[in-house]
């Protein structure tokens, strides 16, 4: 048996750069970390004792004998990737539901990948798990995604990722020191608005707009630069006050980004004193970040105080084996 753990990722700037649509033609760029909220992914090789070939568990269960015939899209395109057609038993589970802006699905995927190869006895890099994972996703699966979630999930930490041209998918990692991290953290509150959306139909409409957002998107990779520089060496409110700016411009960016009742949180957070924030994701619904300074953030939690508030922290770890054992007798 194995067991995978893949974090969550929270975005701060960037998103919308790390699709093909834009950085084949343009740099694109993100500043993301992980966080401590988990996929975790157990596989086994099925003894042979079952009706069924397979079982997939998930939010629902799949019995099948043949890998053609799974539904979930990730789970059958990562066994045909990797040529594993013996029975397999797959379980997920998630710290937090799904189809919520944390790039869950990615984590999933990396999470899957992971834990597949070592069942195979395979050990693969970070870098591996990332591009496979985004090629699993972008060109056998077909969804509408960037990059910046696969790359997260498999790295972990809180890194500055370049997209398109010769430096395609180079991971920096943030060089700051625990105590800056740690006031940055303190500035951070995630809330749930209650609803979850399909990310892929909401990111095919903003892809197609590419064209017509470009002075928006070179914006927004201007304000991923900034941000980074206020991280290192500048006023930590600055980077809520970049938050805001940068919030302005996604939500530009299509209609299907924000919506009346996630304008409404934004707004009563900004009227409690938060400096800045975004919504998480590709847009619609799932969890809003707001940038609040300790000291006004329980007029926030009163003002939001009909939602979840998450507690979370960051992560530098990525995906990792968090128990192998591997099947002994039961596969040739």
């Amino acid at each position: 048996m194995i067991i995978s753990r893949t974090p969550f990722r929270v975005s701060f700037f960037g998103g919308g750069t790390d699709y093909p649509a834009w950085y084949q033609e343009h740099k694109g760029a993100v500043l993301a970390t992980t966080i401590d909220k988990y996929c975790y992914i157990t596989c086994r090789y099925l003894p042979p004792f079952f009706e069924h070939k397979s079982r997939i568990i998930y939010s629902v269960t799949e019995h099948v004998q043949n890998v053609e015939e799974i539904d979930h899209p990730s789970v059958r395109e990562v066994l045909k990737f990797l040529n594993i057609h013996e029975g397999i038993e797959i379980h997920h589970d998630g710290d937090l539901p799904a189809r919520t802006g944390l790039g869950s699905s990615s984590s999933f995927t990396v999470g899957l990948l992971n834990s597949l190869y070592a069942l195979k006895g395979i050990m693969t890099t970070k870098e591996q798990l990332a591009r496979e994972a985004v090629h699993i996703e972008q060109d056998l699966i077909k969804e509408n995604v960037g990059c910046q979630d696969q790359t997260l999930a498999a790295y972990g930490g809180f890194n500055y990722i370049e997209f398109g041209g010769p430096n395609h998918l180079q991971v920096r990692m943030v060089t700051v020191g625990p105590d800056r991290l740690k006031e940055l953290q303190s500035h951070l509150m995630i809330f749930f608005t209650g609803f979850s959306r399909t990310a892929s139909e909401i990111a095919a409409h903003q892809i197609k707009n590419t064209p017509n957002k470009i002075k928006e998107l070179n914006e927004i990779f201007g304000l991923t630069t900034q941000a980074l520089g206020v991280l290192k060496n500048g006023d930590i409110l600055d980077f809520g006050h970049l938050l805001h700016e940068a919030w302005q411009l996604k939500r530009s960016l299509s209609e299907k980004i924000s919506t009346p009742h996630i304008d409404e949180i934004y707004q009563a957070a900004r009227d409690a004193g938060a400096q800045g924030g975004k919504l998480l994701g590709a847009g619609g619904g799932g969890f809003v970040l707001i940038f609040a300074a300790p000291q006004v953030q329980p007029k926030v939690r009163a003002r939001l105080k009909n939602l979840l508030e998450i507690p979370f922290k960051f992560e530098s770890l990525g995906s990792q084996i968090i128990f192998y054992q591997p099947n002994t007798g039961l596969v040739a």
